[in-house]
């Protein structure tokens, strides 16, 4: 879901930098009103940018991650989601790829927008969570990512043609079927441990009520 260094002028990456500021500016009290959930924040960042590091290869104009974003989301919560994913491609990009961190706020739309929309049209309201309900949030969060990488594409200079853009998102279809199983793990070993008060303190408490899965805002 990177956009490569070049292809997007600097008006547009302003553009991407004051929407992406005022997201996250908007959600930062209900952060900080709580302080287990920058705990949480943190611990989503680190894994995310774990898994960024453990596979990743190009694809077309972009790349193609294991993101892990639904895992994260099930185990630390809406919120250190959110703020994971932008922190998680700031640490990243310190790190490993000093070139994308000029396109810090476009790649953290491209993550961010498709997980408010999932959030909130149906993540916080699941009741239960099966293989089912795990390959909806799949399906739904990365064509939600593949849109964005599509609009932000159409949008470069020059324009990504479509069959570039098609690549991309067809090499998605692996984590949708791949990740439901690896999610299914992590809440299994959750599961295991949810009576450590270090597990209580470190992920959602919808998390450890599974498989039912809490209703709460920061869920």
């Amino acid at each position: 879901m990177h956009i490569e260094p070049g292809i997007i002028a600097p008006a547009k990456l302003a553009f991407a930098a004051v929407t992406a500021s005022a997201v996250y500016l908007g959600y930062l009290p209900q952060l900080f009103c709580r302080p287990a959930l920058l705990l949480r924040t943190a611990l989503a960042a680190i894994f995310f940018s774990m898994f960024m590091q453990a596979f990743h290869m190009q694809v077309g104009p972009s790349e193609l991650h294991f993101i892990g974003a639904i895992p994260i989301y099930l185990s630390f919560g809406f919120l250190p989601t959110l703020f994971g994913f932008a922190l998680g491609l700031l640490l990243q990009g310190a790190l490993f790829e000093p070139q994308d961190l000029v396109h810090l706020a476009v790649n953290s739309l491209s993550l961010a927008v498709p997980l408010m929309a999932m959030h909130y049209s149906f993540g916080r309201k699941l009741q239960s969570v099966n293989v089912t309900t795990l390959l909806k949030l799949d399906a739904m969060y990365y064509s939600g990512v593949t849109l964005m990488v599509g609009f932000w594409l159409a949008i470069s200079n020059p324009a990504t043609s479509l069959l570039a853009w098609a690549q991309f998102a067809s090499s998605y279809l692996s984590l949708v079927l791949l990740e439901p199983v690896f999610s299914l793990g992590i809440l299994w070993l959750v599961r295991r441990f949810s009576h450590s008060k270090l597990v209580a303190l470190c992920l959602s408490e919808g998390t450890l009520s599974a498989p039912s899965i809490a209703s709460s805002s920061d869920v």
